[in-house]
Formats: structure tokens, C-alpha cells, sequence
């Protein structure tokens, strides 16, 4: 799962992502407005962490301006000011919640965890698709009762499926949800393949139901 967050307080910053990616999140930062901006227009999150005051403008206007492209990922405000006016505002421009300075991480962990689970997981602590259950929170995967075990790549990669089945999805949007924002860059995407080949060959040990199919030159899909 990937989380953006945009918030000029850099030592702020970096206790956040520590903390998420310690809980084994995808973590990007942007310190302004503009930059904030230009990932939101670039790439997509699950969750985006969005501090209202940033150099160069608003988070209330960033937000009007995800909302407007169409993005439905999941925003929280993070913000000092706790006024019932700045809430209101930002719920009704389409901020999933907000939480007010200072804050506890496990709070927010908290926080971040309901809202992805509502959005992508339709409220339920587990996702299924054929005999696959996922288990997001425990980070844990099932083929029928049986443990499957994944390293931290190719559970995201399973996970990005499993809530998008059965629709094809590019190796470049793969590349950035699971190895960050950055990965587009690369030469090649050829480690896609390794690691989908590798889950691939660990679903049919355990007979599992379920496959991906390439897609040549696009990407693949959960079928």
C-alpha cells in the first residue's frame, strides 16, 4: 500500500514514513505545494497524508485539485489548526478525515488502515478473489486454509491485484505502486517479471485457482 504525504515539516516527515514503512508502507514526501501537485497529477496512493498550510499554496486547494482529476485515493489532513471551519471545509471538498497536530502514529496508522479498508475492501477485513483470501492488515495470504508464503514484493504486487481483478493493469503503474514513484524511470521493467513469475510459480505449488496472464507490450491481469 502506498501513502503520499504532503507536509513542509521535514523532521515531521520523516518520523511518519519511518514509522510506515516500518508497518511495511510504500512512502513518498513532498515538502510543498508544488511538488505535492506534481505527484498527485503523476502517480497514484492509496492513502494521502495532506498538511493544509504548505509553501506556495494550500492543502484545501490540492485537494480540490485531486478531487477534479478524477483520483479517489484516500486523504486525511493532518493540520495545527483544529478549528471546526477547517474540518467541515475539508470533508465537504472530499477529505476522508482529518486529524489535528499533534497526533499519536498509532492513531493515524489507525486512521489510514479504516479508511483503505473501507475504500478498497469494501469494509471487510479480508479480500477474496477465487481461493485466495488476503488478510491486509496481518499481511497475510490463504489459498483455501492454506498459509502461502510471500516476501514483502510479492505480497504488494498480489495485493494490487487482488483489488483490482480481472483488469489489466500496466507494468509501469505495477513498477511505481509496489517499488515506488521513481521506478518509472527505470531502463526496463524486467523485474516485474521475475517477481510475477515467482508468485506465479508459488500459487501453483499450492493448486491455487487463480493466474496471471500477460498482456504483450501493456501488462498483466489477475484472472
Amino acid at each position: 500500500m502506498k501513502v503520499l504525504i504532503i507536509e513542509d515539516e521535514a523532521d515531521l516527515c520523516d518520523v511518519i514514513k519511518s514509522f510506515l514503512e516500518g508497518e511495511k508502507y510504500m512512502v513518498e514526501i513532498a515538502n510543498d505545494y508544488a511538488n505535492g501537485l506534481a505527484k498527485l497529477v503523476n502517480y497514484d496512493y492509496d492513502c494521502v497524508l495532506l498538511d493544509i498550510m504548505l509553501p506556495g499554496g494550500t492543502g484545501m486547494q490540492l485537494l480540490t485539485e485531486l478531487r477534479a482529476l478524477g483520483k479517489d485515493g484516500s486523504v486525511i489532513i493532518i493540520s495545527a489548526r483544529d478549528s471546526v471551519e477547517d474540518k467541515v471545509e475539508g470533508l465537504e471538498l472530499g477529505a476522508d478525515d482529518y486529524l489535528a497536530k499533534p497526533f499519536h502514529l498509532a492513531e493515524l496508522l489507525a486512521r489510514i488502515k479504516t479508511i483503505i479498508r473501507r475504500k478498497n475492501h469494501h469494509g471487510e477485513q479480508a479480500i477474496q478473489f477465487k481461493d485466495i483470501k488476503l488478510f491486509p492488515e496481518e499481511r497475510k495470504v490463504l489459498v483455501r486454509t492454506d498459509e502461502l508464503q510471500l516476501n514483502r514484493k510479492e505480497y504488494d504486487l498480489l495485493y494490487y491485484f487482488m483489488i483490482r481483478p480481472e483488469k489489466l493493469i500496466t507494468k509501469t503503474s505495477l513498477a511505481e505502486a509496489v517499488w515506488g514513484d521513481d521506478a518509472d524511470q527505470s531502463d526496463n521493467l524486467d523485474f516485474i517479471y521475475s517477481q510475477i513469475k515467482n508468485l506465479r510459480r508459488k500459487l501453483k505449488n499450492y493448486q491455487a485457482e487463480v493466474d496471471f496472464q500477460a498482456v504483450y507490450g501493456v501488462g498483466y491481469k489477475m484472472v
